[in-house]
């Protein structure tokens, strides 16, 4: 079952067990599935407080009737630099890195996703990493499949049989609903020790605060993240009003 989508049935299973306060895992075993589908399920879906099944299933097909993501286009040739100062996009490639490293990334890791962010085209192959960044190919490999791992990148086969790798325009969500989903794991495992150490002691009332507390953010994180997802779509202005009115 794990690799095939979760059923009506099994989205009730997941409102009922978070209704006896069942822990993922727990709901995960009892319907044969990883526990990341679970999350993943309930944190797309109004969180833990806020699932509900039927509506559940219902997101889950209109994303499913979505055109699928199609291959970006790529040419052989280097891209323009726009009149760009080469310098300063180099030391701006620095300063992003930079942030990423400061937020828990590796190193390469981070620099691999910083070439992609600054692409154009936002998507690049392990050949153009290697001669970009001086690394090796299985240095590439190893920091796209972290990536790939956090959904922060994807990858597809262009017309030349090359594996790309590219973010679009929803990383940032994705990025979010994963933030989220480390939020639920907290109030999960805190949870738990509510139940090891025992309510009424004074180190169980300080879990289950935080487990309280972390459950509130995760469903204030996706909240949010649905309302303003839009803007990450959202296109340049054009100057053309401003310059029929300088005319």
């Amino acid at each position: 079952m794990s690799g095939s989508r979760l059923t009506q049935q099994e989205r009730q299973q997941i409102a009922r067990g978070l209704a006896d306060d069942l822990p993922y895992a727990e709901i995960a075993r009892r319907l044969d599935r990883p526990t990341s589908t679970v999350t993943r399920d309930v944190m797309r879906n109004g969180g833990p407080s806020g699932y509900r099944a039927d509506l559940a299933h219902l997101a889950a097909e209109r994303r499913a009737r979505q055109p699928k993501r199609t291959t970006p286009r790529q040419q052989a040739a280097p891209a323009p630099n726009f009149g760009r100062d080469d310098a300063a996009v180099r030391e701006y490639e620095e300063t992003f890195t930079g942030l990423l490293m400061h937020q828990g990334m590796p190193k390469m890791t981070a620099r691999v996703l910083t070439c992609l962010f600054i692409a154009d085209s936002g998507s690049i192959t392990a050949a153009e990493l290697v001669q970009r960044l001086g690394i090796s190919p299985a240095t590439v490999s190893k920091s796209v499949a972290s990536l790939e791992s956090q959904g922060l990148i994807a990858r597809v086969r262009d017309e030349r049989r090359r594996e790309r790798y590219f973010v679009d325009d929803d990383v940032w969500y994705e990025s979010t609903l994963a933030s989220a989903r480390g939020m639920v794991q907290v109030a999960e495992v805190t949870r738990q020790g509510v139940t090891v150490l025992g309510r009424d002691t004074p180190a169980g009332n300080r879990l289950e605060n935080m487990a309280r507390f972390s459950d509130h953010i995760s469903e204030s994180i996706l909240r949010a993240a649905e309302q303003v997802r839009e803007l990450l779509h959202t296109k340049p202005a054009t100057t053309t009003e401003d310059s029929t009115s300088d005319g």
